[in-house]
């Protein structure tokens, strides 16, 4: 019987008729409706005229989490009185309730691109409902594109409903609009209660979030603004975390409080997620939960909200190769939402964990996963669309480039898409597995290998990281998701089961030709025979092939990406050894790792905490060598490498894994052009001083260096950029004869430098009449001149300088030199451009200051008329 009462309360009744005019008229429409106002559940069932009101009509309702997919289903399914699987039902990853009187159908976003894909006239189906729309789910964003699609090239008449639980709706209505105009915007109020603020930061300041790491110290704080909310306040409280993980931990934290503490997240049994959602008998609750409640449920009850401020996002790092989810700071959007489901029945509090000066600067919206995320699997679901540049899909935000075209590397590099991008069978096949597409890799290959319900068990222990309690290392939980009966286990045990039937017999041209001769299946043996320890090995080097590392000492690794990696608690160890035997599983109670004595990995899950130049293995297997080849055979390269390292030229030939060295030898007879190319590489990298630079080979460069500056053309550009963007000019003779460092050395630095000469213009000649070497001061000395500085400077003894009446000139006459007087011990003693003024003014102080302290030589009255002398006073007048 159908729950009346129920339905005539939910508020969005009042857009119904606005709603049902904008599907009939253009055919799509955005419908903004706050959580709890009935658009997930009172929509469909109208849309499919299930509650007695307009014409029957076939819905599917897209939801981006399987536990909201559940929820909507059973709620809808209240409301009509029944049990789902008959006119309501859900179809999500791994578990189908449906039947062939069912008109409502909920689905998750990856499901319903999967019928897409298989059906892309979804035939049957007349109005689809995209919930959620407002998070940005990728698999959302690409559904909606798809369906954009479907209705502009095969079906016009399909309607199409954009639910949002946010007014932020003007982009998705210009995007379901198209060319005619944006689609039509039908709200619904919401019945909403005033919510009081209440800032409660940690008293000390606790370390950022990084990666899958929180600080325990944030978490012992929200646990305690828990107990005094429960102090405080009356109702449920709903605490918002960012993961399993946290749940856990914070639920420890509230062992003791006189309430019912339940866990909500998509992991958790069908039946909690029920009495989460049925209410509470009398007891108070305490429901901790990830984002999921933002808006994807209605938790009844609820009259208090702690919101830790944290949320799990997918992030990737294509430098270093590396996607997993983080933890990052919740959007003020976010925040609001959370807030809000406070006061869904009656007046509310919300309890921050931080300040409201934090507030301020946060981020106002969290970010589309098509900006931030891994886009290989949206690669994939474009290739198959056969749009593989993704250029004619209607999204709200283009994929950014560069982690488009990662994306398609690696499914080139898997077999998925042909040169071209367009989709192979063999990628079609792996995107209808409903996986990532290395998981799929992994999947298809390695049953061949190792038999299909081991490369099922292996792959979806891979597709749903396992608990942190089942350790890092992939084959001790393998074992322990076998033995175990908790939650996760029972998910492993059916996506196992289902993978085991999608992936069936292998086929001719799977790909696993590639491993034929290597890795654990060869040598005749049989797929039973291999161990666990190298099954696990194996399927985690097909999936993630650039993530196979070989140990560098002390739990550290370097993968074939080039990017570092550590294991928990590295640190000196022993050393390291190739093998497969059985590991142990979870970390000891020290915090250190299991794999830290294997030789060779596989990693499966690594992030890299803030500032940390390596990455961190959360999970990983242990291979030996034959299998990181094996696998990442792709990577593997030979080739002459010559290259300029550790201060001289390096010439190998080397073997290698991506990053890393598997086999070197010298070269004897290196090519002339790589040497070349690394010899110039030494130049750059260690200057000009590799070369020998005698005196006057110091001097011309110095010269020409003057002359550039005072004249400018012809005369060269001899700074070291200069010199090297000419290095094949001046010294390509040189440079042909190189082999080491050591013959750089022997390279005269002034004879190469002379070719830069202007000989073509004849400039040349007058190098040294425009830059003198030396000038010939009065008393017959060839003094040097020197040009290292902003003007050239001539150090010489003032006597030697009597009768002349003006400083010289260089240049061509342009440039006064600066004249160093220096005493008869050839000290300092003044300095001058203009010897006419120093003879007039400045000598009679320096003579009468000089002249007691050097008796012996000349001091005349009038130095300007005086006899030029190198020479004591004696010594001139014996002539």
């Amino acid at each position: 019987m159908i729950r009346r009462d129920a339905l005539d309360q939910l508020p969005v009744r009042t857009a119904l008729p606005a709603l049902r005019a904008a599907l009939d008229g253009p055919g799509a429409a955005v419908l903004c409706a706050p959580p709890g106002t009935g658009k997930t559940t009172l929509v469909p069932l109208e849309l499919a005229g299930l509650t007695g009101e307009g014409p029957k009509r076939r819905v599917l309702v897209a939801e981006p989490r399987r536990i909201a997919a559940r929820a909507a289903a059973r709620r809808m399914a209240w409301l009509l009185g029944e049990k789902t699987g008959d006119r309501v039902g859900f179809t999500v990853r791994g578990e189908r309730r449906a039947g062939p009187r069912t008109t409502v159908e909920v689905v998750t976003t990856g499901v319903l691109l999967q019928r897409l894909q298989r059906d892309p006239e979804l035939a049957g189906v007349d109005v689809v409902v995209l919930d959620e729309c407002h998070e940005r789910h990728l698999d959302a964003d690409t559904s909606a594109a798809f369906l954009l699609d479907v209705r502009e090239t095969l079906r016009p008449e399909l309607r199409l409903v954009a639910a949002s639980a946010t007014t932020d709706a003007e982009g998705w209505a210009r995007l379901l609009g198209g060319p005619q105009g944006p689609a039509p915007v039908v709200e619904a109020a919401g019945v909403s209660h005033p919510v009081g603020v209440v800032w409660a930061p940690p008293e000390r300041p606790v370390r950022p979030a990084h990666g899958m790491r929180v600080d325990p110290a944030l978490l012992a704080q929200v646990a305690a603004v828990v107990r005094r909310a429960l102090r405080e306040q009356t109702g449920d409280v709903l605490c918002f975390l960012p993961g399993v993980g946290e749940i856990g931990r914070v639920a420890g934290e509230l062992a003791g409080v006189d309430a019912e503490v339940l866990q909500v997240h998509g992991r958790a049994p069908a039946e909690v997620q029920d009495a989460v959602l049925a209410g509470g008998g009398g007891l108070r609750r305490v429901v901790l939960a990830t984002s999921v409640a933002e808006s994807s449920l209605t938790v009844p009850g609820v009259r208090v909200v702690v919101d830790s401020g944290l949320a799990r996002v997918p992030r990737t790092d294509h430098a270093r190769g590396l996607s997993a989810l983080t933890t990052v700071r919740a959007s003020r959007a976010a925040a609001r939402q959370r807030a809000g489901r406070a006061g869904r029945e009656a007046p509310g509090v919300v309890y921050r964990c931080w300040s409201e000066g934090e507030d301020g600067r946060l981020p106002a919206f969290p970010d589309p996963e098509i900006k931030v995320a891994d886009l290989t699997a949206f690669a994939l679901q474009a290739a198959c669309w056969g749009d593989p540049t993704a250029g004619g899909l209607a999204l709200l935000d283009a994929p950014p480039t560069g982690a488009l075209a990662a994306a398609r590397e690696v499914l080139t590099a898997i077999g998925a898409v042909d040169g071209t991008g367009r989709a192979t069978a063999r990628g079609v096949r792996m995107a209808r597995l409903g996986l990532h597409p290395r998981l799929a890799r992994a999947l298809l290959d390695g049953a061949p290998e190792v038999g299909v319900r081991r490369a099922a068990e292996v792959v979806a222990l891979l597709s749903e990281e396992p608990p942190r309690a089942y350790g890092d290392d992939l084959a001790a939980a393998w074992r322990t998701a076998r033995r175990g009966g908790d939650a996760y286990g029972a998910r492993w045990r059916q996506e196992a089961r289902r993978l085991a039937s999608a992936a069936g017999e292998p086929r001719a041209g799977s790909g696993a030709d590639a491993l034929k001769g290597s890795g654990p299946g060869a040598g005749g043996g049989t797929a039973a025979a291999v161990t666990d320890d190298a099954v696990a090995g194996l399927l985690a080097a097909l999936a993630f092939p650039e993530r196979v590392a070989r140990a560098r000492g002390g739990g550290s690794y370097l993968m074939a990406s080039g990017t570092g990696a550590e294991l928990a608690g590295a640190g000196p160890g022993p050393g390291a050894q190739a093998g497969r035997g059985h590991r142990a599983g979870p970390a000891d109670g020290g915090g250190g790792s299991g794999l830290r004595d294997a030789g060779w990995l596989a990693i499966a899950v690594a992030d890299r905490p803030v500032a940390a130049v390596s990455a961190r293995v959360r999970l990983a297997a242990v291979i030996d060598e034959e299998t990181a080849c094996a696998a990442a055979r792709a990577l593997r390269s030979s080739g002459e490498e010559v290259r300029w390292a550790d201060g001289d030229v390096v010439a190998r030939s080397v073997t290698r894994l991506g990053a890393i060295e598997l086999a070197s030898r010298p070269l004897t007879a290196p090519d002339p052009g790589l040497l070349r190319e690394a010899v110039v590489s030494g130049l750059r990298r260690e200057g000009f001083g590799l070369l020998r630079w005698p005196p006057a080979a110091a001097s011309l460069r110095q010269r020409l260096a003057f002359l550039h500056r005072e004249l400018g053309p012809p005369w060269p550009d001899v700074s070291d950029a200069a010199l090297l963007e000419r290095v094949e000019e001046w010294l390509g003779v040189e440079l042909g004869r190189a082999r080491r460092r050591a013959d750089l050395a022997r390279v005269d630095a002034g004879q190469a430098l002379a070719r830069l000469l202007p000989w073509a213009t004849g400039d040349a000649a007058r190098f040294d009449e425009l830059a003198p070497e030396r000038i010939e001061v009065p008393s017959g000395s060839r003094v040097r001149v020197d040009y290292e500085g902003a003007q050239p400077v001539l150090a010489v003894k003032l006597q030697e300088l009597f009768g002349l009446q003006e400083s010289p000139r260089v240049a061509g006459g342009r440039v006064p030199v600066l004249v160093h007087l220096l005493s008869p011990a050839g000290r300092p003693a003044a300095v001058t451009a203009d010897l006419a003024s120093f003879w007039r003014d400045g000598y009679r102080s320096v003579r009468a200051e000089l002249r007691g302290r050097y008796p012996k030589h000349p001091w005349p009255e009038d130095p300007s008329a005086a006899e030029p002398t190198r020479h004591t006073s004696a010594r001139l007048k014996r002539g």
